[in-house]
């Protein structure tokens, strides 16, 4: 379902000349995003569910953190962009075609994806990943957070570099995403027409809701993760944070594509009228 979900968004925009906008890029690239980090994952652990031994190597386990590290810095950095967005359409509308230009799409999404590699796999390589605390990995995917536990020696420089980095593409692109939010709502107030604030408001509602969704379990698991790390809290305790990880690794993949094409007319008439042109003969 997350497959076809995302394909189906992807396809969707490409194949639509009306949606070949700023917003519509962005999405696609959300899209995009969420295929590829929950394919990062999602498989190995439904063969674990089967297996009678639950195995992965150091390099795959390794693989697959550095993968998901950079994929979902990137979604974080992607769902400011996207605010922002937003923030011109609705603030600057006479001016939106020029200031979202496709360059600066382009810029937008080399900078995204450049930075998230760069503080991803810079610190690795200056002083490289050493475990001798057990082979055991508490979780069903490879995370950063659990393998800190397995690292042997002083950790402080990984809990350093993963601060910094979680300082660029966590806490900044949310206070980027609170302040556009509150210039759009200030914006959508001086709007006279109940009509107009209701369309202003509705375009944004797609994009709020998975902010809320991804930043809520995100606030949970470091909760739970500053709890056993520095609170002395029992590991066992603080188990509960993977199952809570579920949301954004599952979840939020398989429902972002349906929160913004059923709530998006714009994408729904582009869908039916694809399904029209390729499915019924040109003779018909």
């Amino acid at each position: 379902m997350t497959m076809l979900g995302n394909c189906f968004l992807i396809c969707t925009v490409i194949l639509s000349p009306q949606l070949h906008t700023a917003m519509y890029y962005f999405l696609c690239n959300l899209s995009f995003i969420d295929l590829f980090y929950s394919s990062n994952c999602i498989p190995n652990m439904l063969y674990d569910v089967i297996s009678e031994q639950s195995r992965i190597s150091v390099i795959g386990c390794l693989t697959q953190m550095y993968c998901g590290l950079i994929l979902g810095g990137t979604e974080y950095v992607l769902l400011a962009v996207m605010a922002y967005d937003r923030y011109i359409a609705i603030c600057f509308p006479l001016h939106y075609t020029v200031i979202m230009s496709w360059r600066t799409c382009k810029y937008l999404t080399v900078i995204m994806w450049a930075g998230n590699i760069i503080l991803n796999t810079v610190p690795p390589i200056i002083k490289p990943y050493v475990f001798c605390g057990g082979n055991k990995v508490n979780h069903f995917a490879c995370e950063i957070f659990i393998l800190l536990e397995l690292v042997c020696g002083d950790i402080s420089f990984y809990k350093l570099t993963t601060f910094i980095g979680s300082l660029f593409v966590l806490f900044l692109p949310f206070v980027f995403i609170m302040v556009s939010y509150i210039c759009i709502i200030i914006s959508i107030i001086k709007i006279k027409s109940q009509d107009g604030r209701s369309r202003a408001f509705s375009t944004c509602a797609s994009h709020l809701t998975v902010v809320l969704m991804l930043y809520g379990t995100l606030v949970f698991i470091i909760y739970g993760t500053c709890m056993t790390t520095y609170m002395g809290q029992e590991k066992d305790d603080s188990s509960s944070v993977k199952y809570v990880s579920i949301i954004y690794v599952i979840i939020a993949p398989l429902l972002n594509p349906f929160i913004y094409s059923l709530r998006n007319n714009e994408v729904k008439r582009a869908f039916w009228k694809m399904l029209t042109r390729y499915s019924v003969p040109h003779s018909l």
